[in-house]
């Protein structure tokens, strides 16, 4: 048995919190910026992901026009900054409604550091920051898709292995549904079969 759910017949809330709780976990794009006036602002986005490999572009939503979006628009940069388990409060401090001008930054008592090709600041103790120029936005319904071009990345030496990023040293803070967020735990590897050694589907194996 399954419960049918029409989205032409619910509400944009009710729905919204059935996407949300369904479409998990999400990756959290802690996304700084700098208003044409030069205020800081950071603020987390949780629909996330990569758009394109070749050129690197990643893209994530706005949820109505907030300042994120807004400081985007006017100068054309912003800065993905990695939201680790360690900073699950200040991610979510950072989420409150300030009113237009406040600097999540100074409000939330988050250290800075200069990024290296955008304006925008990193977060000094997030531990990965990818800096971006925006490459373009989309409006569908009452969101807007914004894509960056990272032109740098900034990886912390302490969450290296061998030249590349250790998810253990990483510990990703993600978003569920609700007010519910989660951590990695129980990783699984496995590796991607080849034709050539297929040997039927996994539950014949």
């Amino acid at each position: 048995m399954r419960t049918d759910f029409d989205p032409a017949a619910m509400s944009r809330n009710e729905f919204y919190k059935l996407l949300t709780a369904t479409v998990v976990p999400r990756p959290i794009a802690w996304v700084s910026t700098i208003s044409a006036d030069g205020t800081p602002n950071l603020a987390p986005h949780s629909f996330f992901t990569v758009a394109s490999v070749a050129p690197p572009v990643v893209q994530f939503s706005s949820v109505g026009r907030k300042d994120t979006l807004h400081n985007v628009e006017a100068t054309g940069q912003f800065v993905v900054n990695f939201a680790s388990e360690g900073q699950f409060e200040q991610i979510n401090d950072t989420g409150t409604d300030f009113p237009h001008g406040v600097s999540e930054f100074e409000a939330a008592g988050i250290a800075t550091e200069p990024s290296l090709r955008v304006k925008p600041p990193r977060v000094a103790a997030s531990p990965v920051a990818l800096e971006c120029e925006l490459h373009s936005t989309l409006r569908i319904g009452d969101c807007t898709v914004v894509f960056g071009r990272v032109v740098h990345a900034a990886v912390s030496e302490d969450v290296l292995v061998d030249g590349h990023p250790e998810i253990s040293r990483l510990k990703p803070l993600s978003r569920l549904g609700k007010d519910e967020w989660a951590a990695v735990s129980g990783v699984r590897e496995i590796s991607r079969i080849r034709h050539a050694d297929w040997r039927g589907p996994a539950g014949d194996r």
